[in-house]
């Protein structure tokens, strides 16, 4: 799995944007939150990736100026009530841990996880121990990473030990009880 695979599965994970309508007011742009119903100046949002529905389907680009989309050699011009998502960010701490597995054990982490209806993008806490070790030849301990998809939470604690041998062991336990357990080992 090459890095554009990884970008291509988080690409296509639920609830990786934030959906909702522009409205221009007072010579301003407000982005109006589908789901939370909060708003939010869209210049707080300039130099991100957003989406803008036109012509039946999303078009992706960068917003460059509050209302301009900057989309491959195309320039677009926001109108009221335009329908935009906006890319979420992943937790940094999240982000490191993800950068740093082995293709393996990324894979299936993010696949099992897919699996019990949560997305990487529900993540509310990633305390990444891996990011605290030096440089030693061995590293193990445990990080802990919590997910809320709105319906149930995720607690996921990834065992790791990196040394002769490689171990990822992922422990999903969701507030029902259900418990799921995946190791990879690499010789």
């Amino acid at each position: 799995m090459n890095r554009q695979q990884r970008i291509k599965l988080l690409d296509f994970q639920l609830r990786a944007y934030n959906e909702g309508a522009v409205e221009q007011i007072s010579d301003q742009w407000i982005f109006f939150d589908e789901e939370t119903e909060e708003a939010a100046m869209l210049d707080d949002y300039l130099q991100q990736e957003v989406e803008i529905f036109r012509v039946n389907r999303w078009r992706k680009g960068i917003l460059i100026e509050s209302g301009k989309i900057r989309s491959g050699n195309e320039l677009i011009m926001l109108r009221d009530h335009d329908k935009v998502r906006i890319r979420k960010h992943l937790i940094y701490s999240l982000e490191r841990l993800l950068e740093g597995m082995n293709d393996d054990a990324f894979f299936q982490f993010v696949t099992t996880l897919n699996s019990l209806d949560f997305s990487i993008y529900d993540c509310i806490y990633c305390y990444n121990h891996l990011s605290f070790l030096s440089d030693d030849n061995r590293k193990d301990g445990v990080n802990f990473i919590v997910f809320d998809n709105q319906e149930q939470i995720c607690n996921v604690q990834h065992h790791f030990c990196y040394f002769e041998k490689v171990n990822d062991r992922f422990e999903f336990t969701l507030n029902t009880g259900k418990r799921l357990v995946i190791e990879k080992m690499i010789s």
